[in-house]
């Protein structure tokens, strides 16, 4: 789906249109599979990250949401964490404050007040489409931590947070458990959707966490990837841990309890698919399909023959201090290189990216030898995947799985389908291993010169 830009780094969408896509989808795979809607017994939601949605007493939507890649709020944050002290938001957020949802609600209360005092409640997307089904506004704490509203250290609401934004605590939903039942279709909903009224709703999770449960990543040293619109690493550890870098974030994962704090270390690349999806409409123009773009551009030579692109170029990246340097195209000769080139520089680009992030991870002491990744998106391309593995001596194992599948089982868990979430997820099978190549040198050369325009970048912004 599109985005609204109104100003440079903001980003916005509409969730009616969330909830009017949703409904051509739903009643679209009921025609296509032939499911009866007397058959579904539950219904697991897996929504992107970050974002805000506000609502008045009426449950009407009062402003577009601010989504996940939206940059308008890295002063409020940066402010905060200044106010509070570092050593307080690691210790109890596992986090800056930063350009996160809290942050962005601040943001609204600064400059439009009207707007901020007509709020009943904040919600993340899921939580959102969860109202629209249900007509009951409930988060999680996965939920909470991801917009940095949950206090790890003391097991609650991040009330210094709120009060620093001057925030109330009414604002925020009531939490219930990720697997849970959390309301069910009304029939309002049913009658949009196409479904039976009544099904309960027994999960929701953020896309990422989500996508780590549908790799069965669970368990402390496991981790998971995927490359969509943003590029994603995400590493399940046993205990809260933070990067006082703030280079990576830390959310309480899908099966996380505060006697079992088992929480997601993750690393965000903003500009990641976007990038590759933005170089075939403008570069390529359309004219190839995603794999025959993969296959001209393993005709080029590791490398891409000194053509390098940065891929940031989708809002301020964490991983680089919150800053915005944009997408850089550098070393480009008009005489030599071709749409070719492009390809794989963007790929590489991508993939040294993942590298760069995953070179702090491990210096936080979490290993990466072994990564799960979904059959679908970036790690579909060999150029992609095999680079990262070269250079990170890592294997990337491909599951037979997506997200939808995941949060589907998720919610056969609540439903007594499965009896629990590691037997509902460890029938997932790898379809292919991208393994290490011999090249390493060359690969390492290419990224050593990929780093150095990146700190040319970072020293000029």
């Amino acid at each position: 789906m599109g985005m609204e830009a109104v100003h440079a780094d903001w980003a916005e969408q509409h969730p009616e249109d969330w909830w009017i896509a949703l409904g051509h989808a739903t009643r679209q795979l009921l025609q296509q599979t032939h499911v009866s809607p007397a058959l579904i017994t539950g219904i697991g939601i897996a929504y992107q990250m970050h974002g805000l949605v506000l609502v008045d007493k009426k449950g009407e939507v009062l402003r577009p949401a601010i989504i996940w890649c939206d940059s308008r709020a890295v002063t409020i944050g940066n402010n905060a964490l200044a106010a509070i002290g570092m050593d307080y938001c690691l210790a109890h957020y596992l986090n800056a404050p930063g350009n996160f949802t809290a942050s962005k609600l601040r943001w609204v209360r600064e400059n439009e007040p009207a707007v901020f005092a007509s709020i009943h409640k904040m919600m993340l997307p899921g939580d959102y489409i969860a109202y629209r089904m249900t007509n009951q506004i409930y988060s999680t704490i996965t939920g909470l931590s991801e917009g940095i509203l949950w206090d790890f250290a003391n097991n609650d609401i991040a009330h210094k947070l709120l009060e620093q934004y001057e925030i109330p605590e009414s604002m925020l939903p009531e939490i219930v458990p990720v697997f849970s039942e959390q309301g069910k279709l009304t029939p309002e909903a049913a009658a949009h959707l196409g479904l039976a009224a009544g099904i309960p709703i027994n999960y929701r999770s953020g896309d990422q966490p989500n996508n780590a449960l549908s790799l069965n990543v669970l368990r402390p040293g496991e981790v998971a990837a995927t490359g969509g619109t943003s590029g994603v690493v995400y590493a399940v550890t046993d205990q809260p841990r933070f990067d006082p870098q703030l280079r990576v974030n830390s959310f309480a994962h899908v099966n996380y309890t505060p006697e079992k704090p088992l929480t997601g270390v993750l690393l965000c690349i903003n500009g990641a698919g976007i990038q590759y999806s933005w170089v075939r409409s403008n570069i390529g123009g359309n004219e190839l399909t995603y794999s025959e773009m993969e296959q001209v551009a393993a005709k080029i030579a590791i490398g891409s023959d000194g053509l390098q692109i940065l891929p940031f170029g989708n809002g301020a990246e964490r991983m680089l201090g919150n800053r915005t340097i944009g997408s850089r195209i550098m070393g480009l000769n008009f005489n030599h290189h071709q749409k070719a080139h492009f390809y794989r520089a963007a790929l590489e680009g991508i993939a040294f990216s993942f590298v760069y992030g995953m070179e702090a991870m491990q210096e936080m002491g979490i290993p990466t030898h072994v990564v799960r990744v979904g059959n679908d998106n970036l790690f579909q391309s060999e150029i992609f995947s095999s680079t990262i593995a070269t250079l990170m001596d890592t294997e990337i194992e491909v599951m037979d799985t997506t997200g939808a599948i995941g949060a589907a089982k998720a919610a056969g868990v609540a439903t007594g389908i499965y009896a629990t979430i590691e037997e509902a997820m460890q029938r997932v099978e790898i379809v292919h291993t991208h393994q290490a190549l011999s090249q390493r040198g060359r690969h390492l050369e290419a990224y050593n010169a990929w780093k150095t325009a990146l700190d040319q970048a970072l020293i000029t912004t």
